[in-house]
């Protein structure tokens, strides 16, 4: 597993514009700031995503009612959020260097292990949704993670592919409700379908068919291989699921991860720092790393990936999320 993002060197910083001209920000652009960091043997960019926020929102309706501290409740939107993003933790195809794509695989060992860290790095920072995709590593993932969270709150699997189980699923406590964390599931986050590659082993490929052609397939941005998807269409469907569905709950001041997958995270990754289609190919995204972005007033700010929960220098990024940490800190003493 590839080491925190600190434990790069940082080799470009880059300001960048940010124009949604879809969502329901009218068409407000904000600065991205863009640190780019490369590892002293690749020349390949390694990331890792998390976006804090500095209210203590729970998860349950876009605008949360928030505590004054004396008992009463008024409605409050934030100012600022976060976003995290997290590919998957080894699934058992990645263990066998198998072409994965959207054949539901589970994880190893070792993806649990890597969930588990994951979680451990952002136990203190807010969360009030997760987006996973439809796939079973991306979940394990979530719900791994979470469960080493200070907050405690569960994560609950939301079912609305039809009225029955949406409405058999409900929960009819709000001191319950308030407790849990939503997780929607969404297969526009699913990996890049690969096509008649799926199941190969990659080197049997490369040696069959070549090792540029291979890597044509794999790492070209509109080629997409025998019947698969190229970047370009997975960054299609898996950019407009974000802006459609992720940006107006950070935009509520909603506290976000994503767990999803290389390709379907590198299209995110693209959209928000303004990546080139030369720039993005070039992007690799470790298993089980999570990434930090602080939302604020329009702006997506890159911050790289929290360190740990020891260390402190990742709540430091906002006076919110040092409070947040505080809260929590006074929460379990």
């Amino acid at each position: 597993m590839a080491a925190a993002t600190s434990h790069h060197t940082i080799v470009s910083i880059q300001s960048h514009r940010w124009n949604d001209k879809n969502s329901s920000m009218d068409k407000r652009a904000a600065n991205v700031g863009l640190v780019s960091v490369a590892s002293c043997c690749s020349g390949t960019r390694k990331l890792g995503l998390v976006c804090a926020s500095g209210s203590t929102s729970s998860v349950i309706d876009p605008v949360r009612l928030l505590s004054n501290g004396k008992g009463d409740h008024t409605p409050k939107k934030s100012s600022e959020s976060t976003l995290i993003l997290i590919r998957h933790g080894e699934s058992m195809w990645n263990e066998k260097n198998l072409f994965t794509g959207c054949v539901d695989v589970p994880l190893t060992p070792t993806g649990v292990e890597e969930a588990i860290e994951a979680g451990k790095r952002i136990c203190n920072i807010p969360i009030d949704v997760i987006f996973t995709s439809a796939m079973i590593r991306s979940q394990m993932t979530a719900m791994l993670a979470m469960m080493q969270h200070r907050r405690k709150k569960v994560p609950i699997i939301t079912h609305k592919e039809s009225e029955q189980p949406h409405s058999w699923s409900q929960i009819y406590s709000e001191h319950t409700r308030e407790q849990s964390v939503p997780v929607i599931t969404a297969w526009q986050l699913n990996e890049r379908m690969y096509g008649e590659l799926q199941g190969l082993n990659k080197q049997e490929t490369a040696e069959r068919f070549g090792k540029e052609q291979v890597h044509e397939w794999r790492r070209s941005y509109d080629i997409p291989p025998p019947n698969g998807e190229s970047l370009a269409m997975c960054a299609d469907r898996a950019v407009t699921y974000f802006k459609d569905q992720v940006v107006p709950q950070l935009i509520a001041g909603k506290h976000v991860m994503v767990a999803a997958h290389a390709n379907s995270l590198r299209s995110i990754i693209m959209h928000l720092d303004k990546l080139t289609s030369q720039e993005v190919i070039s992007l690799e995204l470790s298993t089980g790393i999570p990434m930090l972005y602080i939302f604020k007033e329009g702006e997506f700010i890159r911050r790289g990936s929290p360190a740990g929960p020891s260390e402190a220098s990742v709540y430091a990024y906002t006076k919110n999320l040092a409070q947040y940490r505080q809260n929590l800190d006074s929460m379990v003493q």
